[in-house]
């Protein structure tokens, strides 16, 4: 029982954003114009009104404040956590349902506000507990690649073996032997070859591939 007047918290949402810029994994951050924290980075997100799902608040707001359109611009998109510290947003308390989604060349178009992709391991400082948000989603689309096919959502429809390696590196953070990569990835079962060579420059052409299925599915044994 509440021995004051029940008074109920702010419901928000915030998208957490990942694509693959030169072999690196970068994070969408718009610039706030309003306090608190303005002239701050931070992940677009607003306030979810009602008679909206959180999915439909997010798409509205990402759209309008980055100009990033989840449903057209990502490959891929989950709820990801709610963050309910009582202390995380100086005006009052504030619930963050928020999302995960990732993509590939994602350009941002008619935001309100500032938006850019800033390196996962090269942020600037960012307003309320965002920087905590990023890790926790970074940390679960490393634990998603060693279970799923989620990769697919960082990648082009065909690519070559280098790249698929590329956006492991990438979220991963480390390097990943070539030989054992590839051997490990075959026995996945998850892509196949098309009647495509990709040249560039000097090097040898490379066979192109696609995966079998451009939705989320779980391994049958784990890639890491």
């Amino acid at each position: 029982m509440y021995e004051t007047e029940y008074v109920p918290p702010t419901v928000t949402v915030d998208g957490v954003i990942f694509q693959i810029i030169d072999g690196v994994l970068y994070v969408a951050l718009i610039k706030r114009s309003a306090e608190p924290f303005k002239d701050s980075w931070a992940l677009p997100g607003g306030y979810n009104a009602a008679g909206e799902t959180t999915l439909e608040a997010l798409e509205r707001i990402v759209k309008r404040k980055a100009g990033i359109s989840i449903k057209k611009q990502t490959k891929f998109a989950e709820q990801l956590f709610t963050f309910d510290t009582v202390a995380r947003d100086p005006r009052g308390h504030a619930v963050s349902v928020t999302y995960m989604a990732c993509g590939l060349d994602i350009s941002p178009q008619n935001s309100s506000e500032q938006t850019q992709f800033f390196p996962v391991d090269n942020l600037p400082k960012l307003a309320y507990d965002h920087k905590d948000i990023i890790t926790y989603a970074h940390e679960r689309l490393i634990s998603k690649l060693s279970y799923t096919n989620v990769v697919y959502s960082l990648l082009p429809e065909k690519f070559t073996m280098t790249a698929l390696q590329t956006a492991y590196e990438a979220v991963f953070q480390r390097e990943l032997d070539k030989r054992n990569f590839r051997k490990k990835f075959a026995q996945l079962d998850l892509i196949k070859e098309t009647d495509e060579m990709f040249k560039e420059g000097a090097h040898r052409p490379a066979r192109l591939y696609t995966f079998k299925q451009n939705t989320l599915q779980t391994l049958v044994r784990s890639f890491d």
